[in-house]
């Protein structure tokens, strides 16, 4: 007997006590520890039921039961035990029974020793082979189970396919990550389709890269935007798989998100410096001023007038390590022309008529400092050249000296003027706008910000209410509609003043109307224009308008366009880009994707 039979524990059931003692002397003979007997169906299920055994050997003819019915009872218990049957009277129809149930063999008597040692000696070689298959099996489920967990709990996005870019499966992340890039794709089943945007080619490649080498690629890196998401860097790698069945050629990616986690305390943000409003166009400038503002280079600030530009200047000096030394402004359109290079580089005593001493300009007032020069579109040619050899030698002379100043200045730059359109029709210098634009800050005008218009509302409520001594409740329904429904070309500014009429119009203790409002405001409604008389011919789009546009202007352009022509003319105005789009009619992404799809508006008639 093996070491392996040792410890089984073997059960004899018959009713003739002299077969049931044979059996025992002859199994414990052959160094089986445990042999336990039993005279009928009863006592064997009791000792079943109180006691494991690796083998049960019963007689057909159990008195009242037969061993059939105690085959069927171990069966029930859900016991896998072999069982041998044994009877002195064989039939077709027991035998049948027997192998039906599961009976491991079928003996007929007398039975000899050595047919009883041989039957019981491969019914429990089975039996172990058996239950070391389970375990082997119940060991390779748990393994899996723990190669599944962990494949579904990492947050890098994995990613297997086959020869033919065929997908043999894909993690949770991955999911989520393609349901983010590309809505739709997450069930692709080939990476072909699931890597169908330009963007995402770089994964393919790299797989297909590993596939060709059967090495494993280099990772490599890429950007992406998502729908109304912020950008995100990503790495991608891919190995080739080994151990494949039929040595297929099969590799796994893996891509991770590099991108910086989100500040502490990232969640919208209502204030910023001095600037108010939770919209997305605001959220990304004040991460845009916060990066911008430690790092000492030059800075344009573009936007309509009236969207907040001296407030960004004033932003990007707080976050600077120049915020303890002075900032000073300087408005070029609000100094005459004869005067400016005096303000800005002064002078010394006696340069000109009427220099009767010697000035510091506000260059030199800045030194250590911010210079804010605000309108920086509207100068000369010649400041526009003084100013650049400023910016590049950080010297100047001032009128009427000879010896150059050095100064430690950080420029600030805004207009609401489109300097590239002025670059091109040569009234201001390229060069000078490059050295201007080394990073711009870009200000969304109110029509962009969405529900910032209510918020900004409050605000001047709260401040004028408090300066002229009135107690104002807030704003009726119907006038948060129309402040909704006018474009405000004249943005934060134009908002603020509307905000201090209303409130020196109204009574103590009132709600705001729109009888407080201005009559253009009160009355401004977004018509549907007439249809062209019988044969005009409408144009098939709207004529153009740009950021930069007269504001009155714009407003009155848009107020004539149909809803679906107002979204035509934002397209064609971004060249396409949908995200830039919704920005500029106010609304989120997705909603600029139902209304197109609601209008039915064939973009691909579209000359962008």
């Amino acid at each position: 007997m093996s070491n392996s039979d040792q410890g089984v524990a073997i059960l004899v059931v018959d009713d003739e006590e002299s077969l049931r003692e044979t059996f025992q002397f002859f199994l414990k003979d052959q160094g089986y520890e445990t042999v336990c007997t039993a005279s009928a169906y009863e006592e064997a299920v009791n000792l079943i039921r109180e006691q494991r055994f690796d083998l049960i050997v019963s007689d057909i003819v159990l008195g009242g039961q037969t061993g059939i019915d105690l085959l069927k009872q171990v069966r029930a218990m859900g016991l896998q035990c072999p069982v041998i049957m044994i009877t002195g009277y064989p039939t077709v129809e027991t035998a049948a029974d027997s192998v039906r149930l599961g009976a491991f063999d079928y003996i007929s008597k007398p039975v000899d020793k050595e047919t009883l040692l041989k039957t019981t000696r491969l019914a429990l070689r089975q039996y172990q082979l058996e239950q070391e298959r389970q375990r082997s099996e119940a060991e390779k489920e748990q393994y899996r189970s723990f190669l599944d967990m962990i494949f579904r709990s990492v947050t890098d996005g994995i990613v297997t396919v086959d020869s033919n870019l065929d997908i043999l499966e894909m993690n949770p992340a991955a999911r989520l990550l393609f349901k983010e890039i590309s809505p739709g794709s997450s069930d692709a089943k080939s990476l072909i389709s699931l890597c169908g945007k330009e963007i995402l080619q770089p994964l393919k490649h790299n797989v297909l890269e590993t596939l060709k080498s059967g090495r494993e690629s280099l990772a490599q890196i890429f950007e992406y935007q998502a729908e109304g998401k912020n950008k995100k860097v990503l790495s991608v790698a891919s190995t080739p798989l080994k151990n494949m069945p039929d040595k297929a050629m099969a590799a796994v990616m893996v891509i991770r998100d590099l991108s910086p986690p989100a500040p502490p305390g990232s969640t919208r943000r209502r204030r910023f410096h001095r600037f108010i409003g939770e919209s997305n166009a605001m959220q990304a400038v004040y991460t845009m001023i916060e990066n911008v503002g430690p790092v000492d280079l030059t800075v344009l600030v573009t936007g309509e007038s009236g969207t907040g530009k001296e407030l960004a200047a004033e932003a990007l000096h707080a976050e600077s390590h120049r915020k303890q030394r002075p900032m000073v402004k300087v408005d070029c359109t609000a100094i005459p022309e004869t005067l400016l290079e005096s303000e800005l580089f002064g002078h010394r005593k006696g340069s000109f008529t009427g220099a009767d001493r010697d000035r510091m300009g506000r260059i030199l007032q800045a030194d250590g400092g911010t210079l804010f020069l605000d309108e920086i579109g509207d100068i000369t040619a010649m400041m526009q050249l003084r100013l650049l050899r400023f910016l590049q030698e950080k010297t100047f002379f001032p009128v009427g000296q000879d010896t150059p100043v050095h100064v430690d200045v950080r420029v600030i730059a805004a207009t609401n003027v489109n300097l590239r359109e002025k670059v091109r029709a040569g009234t201001f210098r390229e060069d000078l706008y490059f050295r201007l634009r080394v990073i711009d800050v870009i200000l969304p005008s109110l029509r962009e910000r969405g529900e910032d218009t209510f918020l900004l509302a409050d605000h001047f409520i709260e401040k004028i209410a408090a300066k002229i001594g009135k107690n104002i409740q807030g704003l009726s329904t119907q006038m948060r509609e129309q402040l909704r429904r006018y474009p405000w070309p004249g943005n934060v500014r134009e908002l603020k003043h509307v905000i201090e009429r209303a409130c020196v119009l109204c009574s103590e203790k009132s709600i705001l109307t729109t009888n407080h409002l201005p009559p253009e405001i009160a009355q401004y409604s977004l018509q549907t224009p007439a249809a062209p008389p019988s044969g005009a011919h409408a144009p098939q789009h709207p004529l153009p308008t740009t950021a930069f546009d007269p504001p009155q202007a714009a407003a009155q352009v848009e107020a004539e366009l149909s809803p679906s022509e107002r979204i035509v003319q934002a397209l064609r105005k971004t060249g396409g880009n949908k995200a830039k789009a919704a920005r500029n009619l106010g609304i989120d992404r997705s909603t600029l994707y139902r209304r197109i799809k609601d209008l039915q508006i064939d973009l691909s008639s579209l000359e962008l």
